[in-house]
């Protein structure tokens, strides 16, 4: 089957020096007595995935992880040092929020603004433009300046151009993260129908919840190494959230295995802590109150209410 991203041994390397402080002088000076050092950091270290058409992939990991960084390769902003990564079909990019907007246009301005960028005619955008203001809830902003927006409104005006204009490919970063609840679960909810006609999506976020419900398959990446790509995302989710416990990475897909055990079996604990704790709960109240209240408690026990 045809894929829809391909990324092959992707490695990013960043370099740092000190020309800037030093000037060209010193810079040539040191180059021709060897005292001149660069630092090398690698954002990234072969990292490779592969996405059909339609599949969404959730990408995971804590702060320093790589992930931006590997979608920024993805969306075709930086190339990468070593390995490559291969895009079908035309990118909407959300990887920072404010980015590709002006302060000082309006709602309405920003918005074609917006829409240039993605590459859309003006004609596109004045028949998308209702939609997309109408779906951001902002129709009473429209003529207000960007900067007066609050970071929810902005994030609402970016997920909304980004979903409405009809991509191939859907990069998120952290943006369902963003807007009160009610947005949130109307953003996931747009997702899900996006993915449904055949739009592949890349999500990074935080929220594994999010991850959980959202993705097909899941990278897990930690201090710019891959840990796992897997279509498993459940097992997955478990032994990354026992890695947000333990701090130990897990070393191979047995390694996997045995954190999601673990995770399972740390879950199955509180379980039954929280159920002994409810029945010496209800043993007080049997044993203190009064017989109504001690018969309404018996009875939110059973019915699993306390």
């Amino acid at each position: 089957m045809a894929y829809a991203v391909r990324a092959e041994n992707v490695s990013i390397r960043y370099m740092t020096g000190d020309f800037k402080d030093i000037g060209l002088k010193e810079y040539v000076m040191r180059r021709l007595t060897g005292h001149y050092y660069v630092k090398e950091f690698w954002a990234d270290k072969d990292v490779s995935f592969r996405l059909e058409p339609g599949e969404m992939l959730g990408i995971i990991g804590s702060n320093g992880a790589g992930k931006s960084t590997l979608l920024k390769a993805v969306s075709g902003i930086m190339v990468p040092t070593e390995g490559w990564v291969d895009v079908r079909g035309k990118i909407a990019a959300l990887l920072e929020l404010a980015s590709g907007f002006d302060g000082d246009l309006t709602v309405r301005e920003n918005a074609y603004l917006r829409g240039a960028l993605l590459g859309y005619t003006r004609e596109f955008m004045n028949r998308k433009y209702d939609e997309i203001i109408a779906f951001a809830e902002l129709e009473d902003f429209q003529e207000r300046r960007f900067k007066q927006l609050s970071s929810g409104m902005k994030s609402r005006l970016a997920f909304s151009i980004a979903c409405l204009v009809e991509p191939d490919i859907l990069i998120l970063d952290e943006v369902l993260s963003v807007g009160d609840g009610a947005f949130r679960k109307k953003s996931e909810t747009k997702m899900k129908e996006i993915l449904k006609s055949g739009v592949t999506g890349i999500l990074v976020s935080h929220s594994i919840g999010q991850v959980r419900s959202m993705s097909d398959k899941i990278l897990w990446l930690d201090k710019g190494k891959q840990i796992c790509f897997s279509g498993d995302v459940e097992k997955t989710c478990d032994a990354y959230e026992e890695f947000l416990i333990t701090k130990k990475t897990p070393q191979g897909p047995e390694g996997i295995e045995r954190m999601a055990a673990e995770f399972q079996e740390r879950k199955a604990r509180e379980r039954a802590e929280k159920e002994k704790t409810e029945q010496e709960k209800l043993l007080e109240l049997l044993q203190t109150a009064d017989r109504t209240a001690a018969e309404r408690a018996a009875r939110e026990f059973l019915s699993g209410s306390v």
